[in-house]
């Protein structure tokens, strides 16, 4: 996100002198210190583009390379920290929004490898155009676009990688076209190789859409990779021959796909096999290739006035008998790469769309359409005449609207530029513009993901400022890379929640006005509009966080805290509640990382402990009066029953669970203590159902189950009976229960006699699960005693 907080800003949340001098001052260091600038790259720049910067930069600062220097270590320093921060996603939307203040809770920068690492382990295939280095937010629109891929999974420190490396780029350039060619460093992308299975560098993979990912066992040389790769284009070449030629080149015309032949004569060289090959998938689905042999088939050759090998292009309706006229191609180069550029540009180009009958075309089918400025606008891309192709199995056509033909409807739609735009279907009212990379690639998987969405384009004609549908609104700006990550994401979640909620982006490069009127200070910003109310979006980057967000907002699992509501809800609260509550600050940069986990931790709690949060930069003066002193402070208020007015967390872990365990510590205990003698009477003679929990107090497990099992106990009461058998105390008992590891958990039914005392037991850790299972055990007893009762009647 981009930080525009001003001086009034600030004015507006610190009123008093002291701290505003403060917040300047930080501000004042922070645009000393400003990550983009350190790098020498702009705020667009791509992961790849910081990568290339800091790798030069290291290489020159690196204090290897400047012993003389005694600032060397401190200046590498920072620079290092500014690529730790900007390579990565989160890191880099926080640092945009708060700056350096949003990053409290981070330390990446802190230790830097030697100057040799970064000359020749550091961002292996950064310089090499054919091989397209693939970060986390764009591996799957990749992999899914449709092309065949060969991705290497590598890393930076190992050896066998950098043995790889000059064969795989030589391999790249010569299946360029062929078979996209990939890369994906699994030290800055650990999340994402951990979630692809990938345990051993390097791991060389194929994907292509419909079928599982195909890993490559075989030796590393280039033929072996080429033969391994070349299994997968299921293009096919087509023998020619008398019989057939005529009739494939005369129904060419009625399938719009013309032919590439190569004629195989005495005279001169014939393209090989493999070229041919290469060409058929090159080429696939926008021209058929095939190959004749002259010497059986003569006379055809002699016809077509063919005395020496050659390779020809035969357009949709190609006439035989009068090559000239029909526009036949002769090509006399026997470079795959070459041969293909040749025959692309003689492919016609994208059908152009008239103002007037553009809204009737596009009610009726789902389109891509590229907006030119002009004839001379030549932004198009031979490789996009695969688009046609690659989308046809989603039904979408592929089309060109002249805006200077029609400035007003291109204003309409807020295209001011060259660009390209998806209409699913529904007219001029329904359609997104694409704002990822100009490559084929990425606007394959734009094309699929937004037909298939329900995520449109906003402008102040159709913004929900009334409407009474709820809308969640991304603002964002079409330079800032969090923004573009963000905007599949959201594709995403607008599928699961059809119907329920709508999603729409507003380009703020465009809409200025608009923005400002939504007091808009970074990018993205994503706000939830439901009438009056108005909720901002502060989590991760996710459809699965956003989709948590909006459970949360229609179930609210924490109580936002006024000092109104404080007062009434925590401090007057009943006798036997406990509350839970963190103090936060929006730009905090631990308190945003907090925030997803404590909304999770609220929802493991719901009905054990009330959950709130109170935001100290709205309410200061609330904040300070209570003595809160940093960010974010978590109290816990017990039941009034105790003594202490509230106890707080110092706990190291701040994860959902982690939490969880420490709040429920401080409810009363619902589970029984048990000793070996209250175990004989109550569990093993007893009438009850019961579940015991076989502990040790010195056993870090068991004290990460405790509060599990308490969960347990609450959510069985009534029908079973839960009870804790301490076995350092009582450790015969234990024995007889055959206890060989701890924590154990056994369930003891009643079922008329005494009880053994093993017990049965239960492989599980989970509060839910167990109480599940129980259910179950309890519901089988029950129809088992049912059947019983009939069959004696």
């Amino acid at each position: 996100m981009e930080f525009l907080a001003s001086k009034g800003d600030y004015i507006r949340y610190f009123k008093r002198p002291l701290l505003l001098l403060l917040v300047c001052i930080i501000v004042l260091v922070c645009s000393d210190q400003d990550y983009y600038s350190l790098l020498g790259v702009s705020k667009e720049a791509s992961s790849r583009e910081i990568r290339q910067a800091f790798k030069k930069l290291a290489l020159k600062l690196h204090p290897d390379k400047n012993q003389n220097d005694p600032n060397a270590h401190e200046n590498f320093l920072k620079i290092n920290r500014a690529y730790e921060v900007l390579k990565d996603e989160d890191l880099r939307k926080k640092y945009d929004k708060y700056g350096e203040k949003g990053l409290e809770d981070q330390q990446q920068g802190g230790r830097y490898e030697s100057w040799h690492f970064y000359r020749y382990d550091f961002g292996i295939y950064d310089d090499d155009p054919e091989i397209i280095t693939l970060d986390r937010g764009e591996f799957d629109a990749a992999v899914n676009s449709g092309e065949l891929w060969f991705v290497n999974f590598y890393s930076p420190r190992c050896s066998h990688c950098h043995d790889l490396a000059p064969t795989w780029r030589e391999f790249a350039k010569e299946l360029d076209g062929v078979i996209r060619i990939g890369a994906v460093n699994c030290g800055d992308n650990r999340m994402l190789c951990r979630i692809k299975g990938i345990n051993s560098y390097p791991s060389l993979y194929i994907f292509k859409t419909g079928m599982q990912p195909v890993k490559y066992y075989g030796d590393r040389s280039k033929e072996s990779l080429k033969n391994f790769a070349m299994q997968y284009v299921t293009s096919t070449v087509t023998e020619l021959w008398a019989g057939n030629f005529v009739n494939a080149i005369e129904t060419s015309f009625a399938s719009g796909v013309g032919w590439l032949i190569t004629f195989c004569a005495e005279r001169g060289d014939c393209l090989s096999y493999q070229t041919r090959l290469k060409l058929a998938g090159m080429l696939e689905g926008l021209v058929n290739v095939g190959w004749m042999d002259c010497g059986t088939q003569g006379e055809l050759c002699d016809n077509l006035d063919v005395s020496s090998s050659t390779t020809a292009y035969f357009p949709p309706g190609a006439t035989i008998n009068n090559k000239e006229k029909g526009g036949v191609l002769f090509l006399n180069s026997l470079d795959a790469r070459e041969i293909y550029q040749e025959v692309m540009q003689h492919l016609p180009d994208f059908e152009i769309i008239s103002a007037a009958s553009l809204e009737d075309r596009l009610a009726h089918h789902r389109w891509l359409l590229f907006f030119q400025f002009g004839e001379g606008d030549k932004s198009n891309v031979q490789e996009f005449k695969k688009l046609k192709f690659l989308l046809k199995d989603e039904h979408i056509q592929v089309g060109k609207f002249d805006c200077l033909s029609s400035p007003t409807i291109c204003n309409k739609l807020y295209v001011y530029q060259p660009c390209l735009a998806v209409f699913k279907g529904k007219g001029t009212g329904d359609y997104e513009i694409h704002h990822g990379k100009k490559i084929l690639y990425d606007i394959v998987a734009f094309a699929k993901e937004s037909v298939n969405s329900h995520v449109i384009t906003l402008g102040p004609q159709n913004f929900p400022d009334k409407d009474k549908e709820p809308w969640l609104v991304d603002f964002f700006a079409p330079w800032c890379p969090p923004c573009r990550a963000l905007l599949p994401e959201l594709r995403k979640a607008s599928k699961h929640l059809y119907g329920q909620l709508k999603f729409g982006t507003l380009d703020c490069t465009v809409h200025e006005g608009l923005c400002n009127m939504h007091n808009i200070r970074a990018y993205p910003t994503t706000v939830v509009f439901n009438q009056s109310d108005v909720h901002e979006y502060e989590g991760h980057h996710s459809a699965e966080q956003i989709l948590e967000f909006i459970e949360d907002l229609r179930n609210p699992s924490v109580v936002s805290l006024t000092p109104e509501t404080f007062a009434e809800l925590v401090q007057r609260r009943k006798r036997e509640e406990i509350w839970l509550v963190d103090f936060y600050a929006p730009w905090c940069g631990p308190c945003q990382a907090l925030m997803p986990e404590w909304k999770k931790m609220a929802r493991m709690l719901n009905g054990l402990i009330s959950v709130g949060s109170v935001d100290c930069q709205k309410y200061y003066s609330f904040c300070h009066q209570e003595n809160v002193r940093g960010y974010p402070e978590i109290r816990l208020f017990p039941q009034k029953s105790n003594t202490a007015q509230y106890y707080s967390y110092n706990g190291w872990h701040r994860d959902a669970y982690s939490l969880r365990g420490w709040a429920l510590g401080y409810l009363p205990q619902v589970s029984v203590d048990l000793t070996p003698q209250s175990f004989t009477e109550k569990v093993l003679n007893g009438k009850d159902h019961w579940v015991i929990d076989f502990y040790a107090p010195w056993c870090g497990p068991c004290q990460n189950f405790a509060p599990e099992f308490e969960m347990l106990a609450r959510a069985v009461k009534g029908k079973v009976k839960a009870g804790k058998v301490d076995c350092q105390a009582y450790g015969q008992t234990c024995q007889n229960a055959d206890i060989r590891a701890y924590p154990t958990v056994k369930f003891y039914p009643y079922q008329g006699t005494k009880k053994s005392v093993l017990g049965e037991y239960i492989d599980s850790r989970d509060a839910k699960g167990i109480a599940d299972l129980l259910n179950e055990k309890l519901e089988a007893m029950e129809n088992k005693g049912k059947r019983k009762k009939s069959r004696n009647k």
